[in-house]
């Protein structure tokens, strides 16, 4: 049975992994007639998606008692409004991140992404050595020493991209990987900083998310107003929106709260299997579905590393025991 739901858990982080991808830089490229739907309120709805979730999930554990599950909520958000604040940050820093990957979704290939946004590793890393006195072996060194080789070698210039930029201008990717990295900083900082948060305290972390989503809510309304307002006043919140919209929307607010639902039943090494997997469906269907990429010997060279890099982090070394005693 645990066979079974290691398995399984692979395939949910896979699918999760990479559709959201896939389809994110599907629907922000595909041309249609009116206007394109704002990535600033599809962030909001996915948000505003999560917090419904979460508390389906609370109801589920209160044993499906409405009185229950008002008693948790009551008790474990409003009568602790200082424990729900700490939340705000890492909420904050979420928002911008979700925001950033439709810029760089916008102006990367779904494959150079994928491979790139495995930086979070390395700042992750950091950011647990710093925050919570996290010590690193040997190959954890060695393997963030990879990775940052091999997003090196997959952000090389080719002669590909030189011809094609009369479609996809060097700015434009210059942005897009200013997006990618941006959000690996904030993903690092945010993650590490949650998970300060849940060893600190009791709450379970559907509790936490609804905390998250509340202020991401707020935090991504205030982006639309600011960003998107006279759009959004002239076309609707909704403008743009179609079933393939909603898909993406429903991915990415669903997409953690089944990370966080399986990783249980993963551990590192499966953890990266994973993400090799999606990385190779991405370029291939990159390659031949949205025929916006052409794989280069380094861009090869670079996934392979980043790759390697990331099942080299995850590895933890079995201490070889002694047979004599003494």
């Amino acid at each position: 049975m645990s066979a079974n739901l290691k398995y399984l858990s692979l395939g949910i982080l896979v699918f999760q992994t990479t559709s959201l991808v896939l389809t994110m830089r599907y629907s922000r490229t595909l041309k249609e007639e009116g206007p394109r739907y704002l990535s600033s309120t599809a962030v909001v709805v996915a948000e505003l998606l999560k917090i419904m979730a979460c508390i389906l999930l609370v109801y589920k554990d209160s044993k499906c008692s409405l009185r229950s599950l008002n008693r948790i909520l009551h008790d474990e958000i409003l009568n602790k409004p200082m424990e729900t604040l700490k939340l705000a940050i890492p909420s904050g820093i979420y928002t911008l991140q979700n925001n950033l990957l439709y810029v760089a979704l916008s102006n990367l290939d779904a494959a150079t992404y994928q491979v790139t946004y495995q930086l979070k590793i390395l700042t992750t890393a950091l950011f647990s050595v710093s925050m919570l006195s996290k010590k690193l072996g040997v190959y954890q060194w060695l393997s963030l020493v990879i990775l940052m080789t091999g997003v090196a070698f997959v952000q090389w210039p080719s002669d590909s991209q030189e011809l094609d930029s009369k479609e996809l201008s060097a700015g434009s990717q210059f942005v897009g990987l200013m997006a990618v990295l941006t959000a690996c900083f904030s993903s690092g900082f945010a993650g590490v900083y949650f998970e300060k948060i849940l060893k600190e305290t009791k709450q379970s972390v559907w509790i936490r998310n609804i905390q998250l989503g509340f202020f991401g809510s707020i935090f991504g309304l205030m982006g639309v107003y600011i960003y998107d307002g006279e759009l959004v006043s002239k076309n609707g919140f909704f403008q743009g929106y179609n079933r393939l919209t909603w898909i993406v929307v429903i991915l990415q607010a669903l997409g953690g709260l089944v990370i966080a639902a399986v990783i249980k039943y993963a551990d590192n090494i499966l953890k990266g299997f994973a993400t090799s997997l999606s990385i190779i469906l991405s370029t291939l269907i990159s390659y031949f579905w949205l025929q916006d990429f052409v794989p280069t010997s380094v861009f090869f060279l670079g996934a392979i590393l980043v790759i390697a890099a990331t099942f080299l982090y995850g590895y933890d070394p079995k201490p070889a025991g002694n047979p004599t005693k003494a």
